[in-house]
């Protein structure tokens, strides 16, 4: 089970986290939920990538987060 770090950013809470993947990299995972009912998770397709520790990993989907609610929020 990946870690998970909660981030708020208005009115979205961003459930980034990273999966680790057999190579000993990791992989980030993006959750994102609107604060307001009715409201479903979206589950967001964050790039792959072979990121050395799991902080970077969770970064990456923190910043893909934030473009996303950017861009669609």
């Amino acid at each position: 089970m990946p870690d998970i770090m909660i981030f708020r950013h208005g009115a979205y809470e961003m459930h980034c986290g990273a999966r680790a993947l057999d190579s000993g990299k990791f992989a980030p995972t993006l959750l994102i939920l609107k604060q307001v009912w009715p409201s479903r998770p979206k589950e967001i397709s964050v790039p792959r990538g072979d990121h050395a520790t799991e902080a970077a990993a969770v970064q990456v989907a923190h910043d893909m987060g934030i473009e996303w609610v950017g861009n669609y929020g």
